[in-house]
Protein backbone atom coordinates (compact mmCIF):
# COMPACT_ATOMS: atom_id res chain seq x y z
CA UNK A 1 0.00 0.00 0.00
CA UNK A 2 1.12 3.73 -0.97
CA UNK A 3 2.16 5.80 1.79
CA UNK A 4 2.33 8.84 -0.71
CA UNK A 5 0.87 12.16 0.80
CA UNK A 6 -2.77 12.78 -0.42
CA UNK A 7 -3.04 15.46 -3.25
CA UNK A 8 -6.80 16.07 -3.57
CA UNK A 9 -8.02 18.84 -6.44
CA UNK A 10 -11.25 21.09 -7.36
CA UNK A 11 -12.86 19.91 -10.37
CA UNK A 12 -15.73 21.85 -11.91
CA UNK A 13 -16.38 19.36 -14.75
CA UNK A 14 -14.86 16.30 -16.66
CA UNK A 15 -12.41 18.38 -18.66
CA UNK A 16 -10.90 19.38 -15.14
CA UNK A 17 -11.10 15.85 -13.70
CA UNK A 18 -9.31 14.08 -16.93
CA UNK A 19 -6.42 16.86 -16.10
CA UNK A 20 -6.25 16.66 -12.75
CA UNK A 21 -5.99 12.75 -12.49
CA UNK A 22 -3.01 13.23 -15.72
CA UNK A 23 -1.23 15.44 -13.62
CA UNK A 24 -1.38 12.86 -10.09
CA UNK A 25 -4.27 13.95 -8.32
CA UNK A 26 -5.25 11.67 -5.71
CA UNK A 27 -8.85 12.43 -5.17
CA UNK A 28 -11.15 15.25 -6.14
CA UNK A 29 -13.42 17.43 -4.87
CA UNK A 30 -16.50 18.26 -7.02
CA UNK A 31 -18.13 21.51 -6.72
CA UNK A 32 -20.05 24.22 -8.90
CA UNK A 33 -20.08 28.45 -8.25
CA UNK A 34 -16.37 28.82 -7.12
CA UNK A 35 -18.02 32.53 -6.80
CA UNK A 36 -19.96 31.30 -3.93
CA UNK A 37 -17.01 29.40 -2.79
CA UNK A 38 -18.26 25.84 -3.85
CA UNK A 39 -21.46 24.55 -4.04
CA UNK A 40 -23.18 21.06 -5.01
CA UNK A 41 -22.54 20.23 -8.33
CA UNK A 42 -25.16 18.84 -11.01
CA UNK A 43 -25.93 15.24 -11.22
CA UNK A 44 -24.57 15.46 -15.25
CA UNK A 45 -21.98 16.70 -14.25
CA UNK A 46 -21.45 14.14 -11.21
CA UNK A 47 -21.93 11.56 -13.95
CA UNK A 48 -19.94 12.56 -16.50
CA UNK A 49 -16.94 13.02 -14.12
CA UNK A 50 -17.32 9.75 -12.85
CA UNK A 51 -17.20 8.21 -16.14
CA UNK A 52 -14.28 10.36 -17.56
CA UNK A 53 -12.16 9.19 -14.76
CA UNK A 54 -11.07 6.27 -11.70
CA UNK A 55 -9.84 8.01 -9.04
CA UNK A 56 -11.73 8.74 -5.81
CA UNK A 57 -14.34 11.64 -6.01
CA UNK A 58 -16.07 13.63 -2.99
CA UNK A 59 -18.97 16.02 -3.87
CA UNK A 60 -19.97 18.77 -1.95
CA UNK A 61 -23.45 19.24 -0.40
CA UNK A 62 -23.75 23.10 -0.03
CA UNK A 63 -26.94 25.45 -1.76
CA UNK A 64 -25.29 28.64 -0.62
CA UNK A 65 -22.47 30.90 -0.11
CA UNK A 66 -21.48 30.78 3.81
CA UNK A 67 -21.48 28.46 6.50
CA UNK A 68 -25.18 28.03 7.27
CA UNK A 69 -26.77 25.53 6.63
CA UNK A 70 -30.30 26.94 4.98
CA UNK A 71 -33.04 24.67 3.38
CA UNK A 72 -32.17 21.44 5.18
CA UNK A 73 -34.76 19.31 2.99
CA UNK A 74 -32.85 20.69 -0.18
CA UNK A 75 -29.75 19.26 1.09
CA UNK A 76 -31.01 16.35 1.88
CA UNK A 77 -32.57 15.94 -1.17
CA UNK A 78 -29.57 16.76 -2.70
CA UNK A 79 -27.71 14.39 -0.90
CA UNK A 80 -30.08 11.92 -1.81
CA UNK A 81 -29.60 12.78 -5.48
CA UNK A 82 -25.98 12.21 -5.63
CA UNK A 83 -25.95 8.96 -3.65
CA UNK A 84 -28.72 7.67 -6.01
CA UNK A 85 -26.25 9.00 -8.68
CA UNK A 86 -23.27 6.48 -7.50
CA UNK A 87 -21.24 9.39 -5.27
CA UNK A 88 -20.33 7.64 -2.25
CA UNK A 89 -18.07 10.25 -0.67
CA UNK A 90 -18.79 14.13 0.08
CA UNK A 91 -17.73 17.15 1.61
CA UNK A 92 -20.01 19.64 4.05
CA UNK A 93 -20.22 21.70 7.40
CA UNK A 94 -22.25 24.27 8.91
CA UNK A 95 -22.32 26.49 11.95
CA UNK A 96 -24.81 28.59 13.92
CA UNK A 97 -24.58 32.21 13.92
CA UNK A 98 -22.38 31.61 17.49
CA UNK A 99 -19.87 30.05 15.14
CA UNK A 100 -20.64 26.02 16.46
CA UNK A 101 -21.46 23.52 14.37
CA UNK A 102 -25.01 23.03 13.25
CA UNK A 103 -25.57 19.92 14.91
CA UNK A 104 -28.85 19.47 13.32
CA UNK A 105 -27.84 20.04 9.93
CA UNK A 106 -24.94 18.04 9.80
CA UNK A 107 -27.04 14.91 11.75
CA UNK A 108 -29.61 15.14 9.38
CA UNK A 109 -27.60 15.17 6.45
CA UNK A 110 -25.15 12.67 7.74
CA UNK A 111 -27.92 9.93 7.91
CA UNK A 112 -29.38 10.45 4.37
CA UNK A 113 -25.25 9.47 3.72
CA UNK A 114 -25.70 6.08 5.22
CA UNK A 115 -22.13 5.52 6.71
CA UNK A 116 -20.59 7.23 3.50
CA UNK A 117 -16.83 8.83 4.45
CA UNK A 118 -17.41 12.83 4.08
CA UNK A 119 -14.92 15.78 4.81
CA UNK A 120 -16.03 18.16 7.29
CA UNK A 121 -14.65 21.46 5.36
CA UNK A 122 -13.23 24.63 6.18
CA UNK A 123 -16.30 25.95 8.58
CA UNK A 124 -13.88 24.81 10.69
CA UNK A 125 -11.60 27.26 10.42
CA UNK A 126 -14.75 30.05 11.42
CA UNK A 127 -16.01 27.92 14.42
CA UNK A 128 -15.81 29.49 17.61
CA UNK A 129 -13.86 27.10 19.21
CA UNK A 130 -12.40 24.31 16.76
CA UNK A 131 -11.31 21.77 19.54
CA UNK A 132 -15.08 21.59 20.84
CA UNK A 133 -16.00 21.15 17.22
CA UNK A 134 -14.25 18.50 16.78
CA UNK A 135 -15.11 16.39 20.24
CA UNK A 136 -18.82 17.51 18.90
CA UNK A 137 -18.40 15.70 16.07
CA UNK A 138 -16.06 12.96 16.93
CA UNK A 139 -18.76 9.90 16.75
CA UNK A 140 -20.41 11.03 13.80
CA UNK A 141 -20.50 8.02 11.16
CA UNK A 142 -18.53 8.59 8.02
CA UNK A 143 -16.24 11.76 9.16
CA UNK A 144 -12.44 10.95 8.52
CA UNK A 145 -11.20 14.17 7.19
CA UNK A 146 -10.78 17.94 8.24
CA UNK A 147 -10.60 20.51 5.31
CA UNK A 148 -8.80 23.29 6.88
CA UNK A 149 -6.30 26.20 6.69
CA UNK A 150 -5.73 26.44 10.52
CA UNK A 151 -7.25 30.06 9.99
CA UNK A 152 -9.73 31.71 8.09
CA UNK A 153 -7.21 34.19 6.77
CA UNK A 154 -5.50 31.02 5.33
CA UNK A 155 -2.61 28.86 5.70
CA UNK A 156 0.22 31.21 6.43
CA UNK A 157 -1.59 32.20 9.32
CA UNK A 158 -3.01 29.10 10.14
CA UNK A 159 0.71 26.95 10.18
CA UNK A 160 1.18 27.23 13.91
CA UNK A 161 -3.16 25.55 14.65
CA UNK A 162 -2.09 23.34 11.74
CA UNK A 163 0.85 21.83 13.75
CA UNK A 164 -0.50 21.75 17.12
CA UNK A 165 -3.39 19.50 15.70
CA UNK A 166 -1.47 17.48 13.84
CA UNK A 167 0.53 16.80 17.18
CA UNK A 168 -2.81 15.46 18.61
CA UNK A 169 -3.54 12.98 16.12
CA UNK A 170 -4.82 10.29 17.56
CA UNK A 171 -6.34 12.16 20.69
CA UNK A 172 -10.68 12.52 20.99
CA UNK A 173 -11.78 14.75 18.42
CA UNK A 174 -8.45 14.54 16.67
CA UNK A 175 -8.65 11.30 14.44
CA UNK A 176 -9.94 12.51 11.31
CA UNK A 177 -7.37 13.03 8.57
CA UNK A 178 -6.09 16.69 8.42
CA UNK A 179 -5.96 18.04 4.81
CA UNK A 180 -4.35 21.43 4.43
CA UNK A 181 -6.35 23.70 1.85
CA UNK A 182 -7.37 27.39 1.89
CA UNK A 183 -4.26 29.52 0.39
CA UNK A 184 -1.69 26.69 0.73
CA UNK A 185 1.45 27.28 -1.69
CA UNK A 186 4.06 24.85 -2.42
CA UNK A 187 6.79 26.80 -0.01
CA UNK A 188 4.46 24.94 3.24
CA UNK A 189 4.64 21.82 1.97
CA UNK A 190 8.13 20.75 3.92
CA UNK A 191 7.17 22.15 7.06
CA UNK A 192 3.97 20.52 6.97
CA UNK A 193 5.02 17.42 6.14
CA UNK A 194 7.45 17.29 8.10
CA UNK A 195 4.72 17.57 11.22
CA UNK A 196 3.26 14.69 9.88
CA UNK A 197 0.78 15.81 7.49
CA UNK A 198 0.02 13.66 4.62
CA UNK A 199 -2.82 14.98 2.64
CA UNK A 200 -3.54 18.63 0.68
CA UNK A 201 -6.08 20.43 -1.40
CA UNK A 202 -6.10 22.68 -4.05
CA UNK A 203 -8.01 24.88 -6.25
CA UNK A 204 -6.67 28.25 -7.70
CA UNK A 205 -3.21 26.26 -7.46
CA UNK A 206 -4.19 24.16 -10.15
CA UNK A 207 -5.35 26.80 -12.68
CA UNK A 208 -2.46 28.87 -13.17
CA UNK A 209 -5.30 30.54 -16.00
CA UNK A 210 -7.37 31.18 -12.79
CA UNK A 211 -11.11 29.98 -12.23
CA UNK A 212 -12.32 30.96 -15.87
CA UNK A 213 -9.69 28.31 -16.67
CA UNK A 214 -9.78 24.67 -16.43
CA UNK A 215 -7.07 22.65 -14.81
CA UNK A 216 -3.78 22.65 -15.49
CA UNK A 217 -2.46 18.88 -15.99
CA UNK A 218 1.14 20.48 -15.75
CA UNK A 219 0.42 22.27 -12.15
CA UNK A 220 -0.96 19.22 -10.57
CA UNK A 221 1.99 17.38 -11.79
CA UNK A 222 4.38 20.17 -9.71
CA UNK A 223 2.40 19.62 -7.07
CA UNK A 224 2.81 15.77 -7.20
CA UNK A 225 6.32 15.84 -7.58
CA UNK A 226 6.99 18.13 -4.60
CA UNK A 227 4.93 15.75 -2.77
CA UNK A 228 6.79 12.71 -4.10
CA UNK A 229 9.89 14.80 -3.17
Amino acid sequence: MSNRAVLEVIALDAEDAVAAQAGGADRLELVTDMAADGLTPSRETFTAIRSAVDIPLRVMLRVADGFAAGDIDVLTGKAREMREAGADAFVLGFLDAEGHPDLVAVERLVAELDGCPWTFHRAIDRAADRDALRKQLADLPGLDTFLTAGSAAGVDAGIPTLLDEAARTGEPGYEAQVLVGGGLHLHHLPQLLAAGIDAFHIGGAARPGGWSAPVDAAAVREWREALDA
